[in-house]
């Protein structure tokens, strides 16, 4: 089995494939993983042999001289992903072309394999991994992208559906006509549906890493969507520091982090963090910068906490009592993979989206701001750890994730199973 994995390079984006990639490579399959040329070293040092994506886009582009709102947010999807769509189509057929793949496995935001898709021309399967929520148009109404729960009254869908008119005029129907534009350029049809939706509904397979105890009710969800619960994360490039060992086993832990995205001011949430829990000697705080120096950090370290650029996740959160995230998706999933219940506090990207789920489905508090006060931290960090609801339901949805075998269900996929 040959295998081309092709992923946006972005570390939350690269890092699910890498980990399905070398699962792939280890059964014995002949892998190429495609992504940006800044993840080259890693993909290299994790034995896969790399391709460049050429036309990378601009996935961290952001609009700032126009004021937050529709408008603002739909420029920076154009260029952070549909702008590089016809670019990566040519340069995956040509992979495909060379390399001659039995199946091609996508990150859900590299939206260069949709061409592919509406193309007529024979070509291999394709699956689609998605690295984030499911965006999956809902029964309720409610517009993507504004956290929105599910709705408990016909009046609530009511005010669902109006908003998610306004939502379509000004940020959903431009972005499908400009993605409809660049596929015209290329001769080919438009989507069948919005962008979201067309993602989901157009490979062979749509992969969910997630569990359904983690999302809304949908309904009728599309015959080519699965749920694998979530892969193991990456071997760590940084083991733990030494501090970890010497810990007092009395305190109970705190990790703090902004991830590696919406990290470029730790004055949103890691300093406030710290600084709200800075009294709490029954505390140990941990955080981590997300790759930023340590000394980015606009603050003295309080006594109780210690700070690192990076944290292996995967071998300290089973050991760490509460989580408090910007709601990065993959930092959710490992936490919740183990057990451990949440604060949330983001609104950028798809975090406003995954924060809300985190409130609903009880594993944790969603604090529904980019930048809440210290205040506000202290008391959502003192009603999770103060009520063992918190953390039985996030018990039940580590045993959730427990009984997908991810590995498997995964690599069943891509040889063609159902």
């Amino acid at each position: 089995m040959k295998v081309l994995f092709v992923a946006t390079p972005l570390t939350g984006h690269v890092n699910p494939l890498l980990s399905l990639a070398r699962l792939a490579q280890a059964r014995g399959d002949g892998v190429l993983f495609v992504t940006g040329a800044a993840f080259a070293d890693r993909v290299r040092a994790a034995g896969l042999r790399f391709a460049g994506l050429v036309a990378e886009g601009e996935p961290e582009y952001r609009a700032t001289d126009i004021p937050a709102g529709a408008e603002r947010s739909r420029r920076e999807f154009e260029r952070r992903f549909i702008d590089a769509m016809p670019g990566q189509a040519a340069r995956l057929k040509a992979l495909i072309a060379e390399e001659r793949p039995d199946v091609v496995v996508a990150g859900s935001m590299v939206l260069g394999i949709l061409p592919l898709l509406l193309d007529p021309a024979p070509r291999p399967r394709i699956l689609v991994y998605n690295v984030s929520f499911l965006f999956l148009e809902r029964s309720d109404g409610a517009p993507l992208g504004f956290g929105l729960p599910p709705a408990r009254s016909p009046e609530e869908a009511a005010g669902y559906a109006a908003l998610s008119a306004s939502v379509d005029m000004a940020f959903t129907d431009p972005v499908r006509r400009t993605a409809d534009a660049r596929l015209a350029e290329a001769g080919l049809p438009g989507l069948p549906a919005s962008l979201t939706q067309s993602i989901i509904t157009l490979p062979d397979v749509f992969i969910q890493a997630s569990v359904p105890d983690f999302e809304y009710d949908y309904g009728p969800l599309p015959p080519n969507l699965r749920f694998v619960g979530a892969p193991p994360p990456p071997p760590a490039t940084v083991g733990a520091p030494d501090w970890w060992a010497r810990r007092d086993p009395a305190r109970r832990v705190v990790l703090v982090t902004q991830g590696t995205l919406a990290n470029h001011d730790l004055g949103e949430l890691v300093e406030p963090t710290l600084l709200a829990l800075a009294d709490r000697d029954d505390l140990l705080v941990v955080a981590t910068t997300g790759g930023r120096p340590v000394e980015a950090l606009g603050i003295a370290v309080p006594r109780n906490a210690r700070v690192a650029s990076f944290l292996p996740f995967g071998e300290i959160l089973p050991e760490v009592d509460l989580l408090v995230t910007n709601g990065g998706y993959g930092s959710v999933s490992t936490a919740l993979q183990a057990g451990v219940p949440l604060v949330s506090a983001g609104l950028t990207e798809d975090k406003g989206e995954i924060g809300a789920r985190i409130g609903w489905s009880g594993a944790g508090v969603n604090l529904a701001s980019n930048r809440p006060t210290t205040a506000e931290i202290g008391r959502a960090v003192d009603a999770v750890l103060g009520s063992a609801r918190y953390a039985e339901r996030a018990a039940a949805l580590a045993a959730a994730f427990a009984r997908h075998d991810t590995a498997r269900e995964v690599l069943a996929l891509i040889d063609g199973g159902a």
